[in-house]
């Protein structure tokens, strides 16, 4: 049994005429969360917009906050990161913009290929076809005894939300084919919707982590003060996936 925490949309920095210390506390009081469980997590993963402008004062902050906690998640950009910041900052690289985020990490029990499907300077998201050789590839060369998880910030459907479905992941068919292909994938994992949700994709779970800093209201939940909700406290996702490799998810409102 493989057991770890899915969190989301962090967006340290986010002011709400406090400066940003909403955002920050929030995201603290999920990871001591995490850290103060009584038992073990096999890993912890955030699927993106780790910050909210993308500056490198809000990744040193992120950075902290991260590398402070017993969890440090593995986690990949979502359309709120900046490319070059994101990597100096949280993975101590050259802080180059052109190109993708994807990184690969191969755990005793599971493999994580968390894929950049950003796209600078707009809000939808897209997996480039470098992206797309380079989670090819890596699956392909990863331990075939291990399931893998394909992790992403972007939903690649609807997933009913008027917010962000305008904005979700397009080119969806192609990751599909990829996916396809390698029988060793156990689900898709994301963020973006400031909602949890579960469905399924390509003929596997996905699921999307409810949002630290706030939720989405659904349409028939009214929107009377904007499609946000600011008040409800932080969430994130358990899976849980047994010797059978079926994912079971859980999700836990962070008091």
């Amino acid at each position: 049994m493989f057991v770890f925490a899915h969190i989301s949309d962090t967006h340290v920095g986010q002011d709400r005429g406090d400066g940003g210390a909403r955002a920050r506390e929030r995201t603290e009081r999920v990871l001591r969360f995490l850290d103060a469980l009584p038992g073990e997590l096999d890993a912890v993963i955030l699927t993106g917009d780790v910050t909210d402008h993308g500056t490198p004062g809000e990744y040193e902050e992120a950075a902290k906050l991260l590398s402070g906690s017993r969890h440090a998640p593995l986690h990949c950009p979502g359309n709120h990161d900046a490319r070059g910041p994101y990597r100096a900052a949280l993975l101590g690289g050259d802080p180059d913009d052109a190109s993708p985020v994807d990184r690969l990490h191969v755990l005793p029990g599971a493999v994580f290929a968390m894929c950049d499907s950003s796209v600078p300077g707009r809000g939808e998201g897209y997996l480039g076809d470098a992206t797309l050789a380079w989670l090819d590839d890596a699956l392909a060369g990863a331990p075939k005894d291990r399931p893998a998880f394909v992790c992403f910030h972007h939903p690649p459907l609807p997933l009913h939300g008027q917010y962000v479905d305008p904005i979700r992941q397009y080119g969806e068919e192609r990751l599909a084919a990829v996916v396809a292909r390698h029988a060793h994938v156990a689900a898709l994992l994301c963020g973006h919707s400031h909602t949890p949700a579960v469905t399924s994709f390509a003929g596997l779970p996905l699921v999307a982590a409810p949002g630290v800093v706030s939720s989405l209201r659904m349409p028939w939940e009214g929107e009377d003060h904007g499609p946000l909700d600011y008040a409800l406290p932080p969430m994130l996702a358990y899976h849980v996936l047994d010797d059978e490799r079926r994912l079971t998810t859980h999700f836990r409102v962070v008091p």
